[in-house]
């Protein structure tokens, strides 16, 4: 789950981490008041979406004056800003951040994540803050620094200090950045987070470091116990089709094709979508209904995916495991006669009682077409959607 720039700097302040003081806005009254509230006569203006490059696009306003803050805000909210992050639909804007300016005397790149590959916690520091990490990583590797938090004894300060001494700060500087480091390797910890990110971490002009953006992701498996960060959730900011699937307890993600694919299990829908590509089709979305299913679930499961117009045909791989097939073959009926399906169904169905299953299916009456392999149900459901 990702979480607002302004979301972001309050969970770094409360773990002690220097933000710039500035406060949420909802509309453009709002705005006005946290700028009388901060003082001064300027001020930046940001919009809240998730996803970055903002300022290229025209979502980070520098501004002077009251007047030029009402402009601003009012430009921004209830618009949808297009970054090269959020792709051409762009995301909604109903929320911003009103900061004081900071000056600034050199960025910094500073991000905690999980390296997946170590199976730990991982430091990146890069002297070169402020630009797309990647592009440096790929052009000027040698500016990429790590440190690699060790999963008993955690964080150490020598590490942070190392990394401190790469980036060229100075004592009391170097200082600070193990300060910082600790307090987020700690926040990263204690919220189950999957990322931090500061980008850029600033150096004022009185040498102080601060967090001037911040991006932090948690990890979804934990909101059951992490019930606060679970409330600042933004559904606007989601797909509304993946926002509908969590709700109904299912894992789904849009894609761009045309062939939809209801499967139980992750690996099972991971190898479904590659053989509907080997044989010429494109999967129009990841859906991963588990493996308790139930017939509801799959009319939920239906109807997801027929809320996507580009659907044209429909795949369904289940393996009856914890289900037996023929219940599973019930559900599946059931489904497509409640939703009145249109398009072409083709089914694959293993494991307890598939004959069984298969044998209702055929026997339906519906337009759902039995496949007895996942290759064959593939090009069934390919050669579905040319005809």
């Amino acid at each position: 789950m990702n979480l607002h720039e302004y979301q972001a700097k309050a969970l770094l302040a409360e773990y002690g981490v220097p933000v710039p003081a500035g406060k949420p806005a909802f509309s453009v009254n709002e705005a006005l008041e946290v700028a009388d509230e901060l003082g001064g006569d300027n001020w930046v203006v940001k919009a809240q979406i998730h996803g970055g490059g903002r300022g290229k696009a025209g979502g980070v306003k520098k501004v002077i004056g009251r007047d030029a803050l009402e402009k601003a805000a009012g430009g921004l909210l209830g618009t949808r800003l297009v970054t090269h992050q959020t792709g051409p639909a762009g995301q909604p804007v109903h929320r911003l951040l009103v900061e004081h300016p900071s000056v600034v005397m050199r960025e910094l790149y500073l991000a905690c994540l999980v390296d997946r590959v170590l199976e730990r916690i991982v430091f990146i520091a890069s002297s070169a803050g402020g630009m797309d990490i990647e592009e440096i990583a790929a052009k000027h590797p040698e500016k990429i620094m790590k440190a690699v938090a060790d999963p008993v004894a955690g964080l150490q300060a020598y590490q942070c200090r190392e990394i401190g001494f790469a980036l060229g700060l100075k004592d009391k500087q170097v200082t600070a950045l193990a300060r910082l480091m600790l307090s987020i390797h700690h926040l990263f910890c204690s919220r189950d987070l999957s990322l931090v990110e500061i980008n850029p971490l600033a150096i004022g002009a009185d040498g102080e470091l601060t967090a001037l953006d911040a991006k932090i992701q948690v990890d979804d498996n934990a909101l059951y116990r992490q019930k606060a960060l679970e409330e600042w959730c933004d559904p606007s900011q989601d797909d509304p089709k993946e926002h509908m699937a969590r709700e109904f307890g299912l894992s789904y993600i849009a894609l761009d094709g045309n062939i939809g694919c209801m499967v139980n299990g992750a690996g099972l829908a991971m190898a479904t979508m590659d053989l509907i590509k080997l044989h010429g089709g494109m999967p129009a979305n990841f859906l991963d209904v588990g493996g308790g299913t139930t017939a509801d679930k799959v009319a939920e499961a239906f109807k997801l995916i027929l809320s996507d117009k580009n659907v044209k045909a429909i795949l369904v791989n289940i393996f009856g495991g914890i289900v037996r097939c023929d219940l599973i073959a019930e559900g599946i009926i059931k489904a497509v006669q409640e939703v009145g399906i249109e398009i072409p169904v083709v089914v694959r169905l293993e494991g307890t009682n598939v004959d069984k299953g298969r044998a209702l299916l055929k026997s339906s009456g519906l337009k759902i077409t039995a496949a007895d392999s996942l290759t064959n149900a593939a090009k069934l459901v390919v050669a579905a959607v040319r005809k």
